[in-house]
């Protein structure tokens, strides 16, 4: 029986490269089921150097020189609200994001239609509903992005206002009065 797997066009999450700056390591984790590669065109040189299969760059240039078979997507403004766009339009179903930077405004109009895990430095950051429970081993840090009305929580030792870190091994909890918020994890 054989360990390799066919996966099928949008089954794995598309990565959406905004920013470079990230551990090797998990850039190579993100790549490792090819997804789909969307990449903001100052970075497209260096991506193209690292031999990624680029599919789609975001651009204002519609004559931007790129790999054959490349497509792109015309960018006069917000390059990070046109890809999200694109992924929305075309159903995708989930996708991780590489940046330097996170502003909650700019992702919470997506969060109803795409799954998203936005990759920042050493932060894994995602939305979560009201009743999130999850898994992490003792001491690790779970930072809250934005102000929360009426949290709850249990598995997690605030250390300060918006940061907390896990009492054990086992699960956290978090309630809350809004749809949904955005945390970070260290990674």
């Amino acid at each position: 029986m054989s360990s390799h797997h066919i996966v099928l066009e949008k089954q794995e999450p598309a990565l959406l490269i905004m920013s470079l700056e990230f551990n090797s390591e998990y850039f190579g984790q993100l790549l490792e089921w090819s997804p789909t590669i969307i990449v903001h065109a100052p970075l497209y040189e260096y991506a193209d150097s690292l031999g990624i299969k680029i599919d789609v760059v975001i651009t204002p240039d519609a004559d931007f020189a790129c790999q054959h078979g490349t497509s792109i997507i015309s960018s006069e403004k917000n390059p990070l609200e046109d890809g999200l766009k694109f992924l929305v339009g075309e159903q995708y179903p989930s996708v991780n994001i590489i940046t330097d930077q996170f502003m909650v405004k700019n992702y919470s109009m997506y969060v109803d239609r795409i799954n998203m895990v936005i990759y920042m430095e050493n932060k894994k950051i995602f939305p979560i509903r009201s009743g999130f429970s999850k898994w992490r081993a003792k001491g690790e840090q779970v930072l809250l992005l934005q102000e929360v009305k009426n949290l709850g929580i249990s598995g997690l030792i605030p250390t300060s206002k918006h940061e907390f870190e896990t009492e054990k091994d086992g699960f956290y909890t978090l309630n809350f009065e809004h749809d949904f918020i955005f945390i970070a994890e260290t990674i």
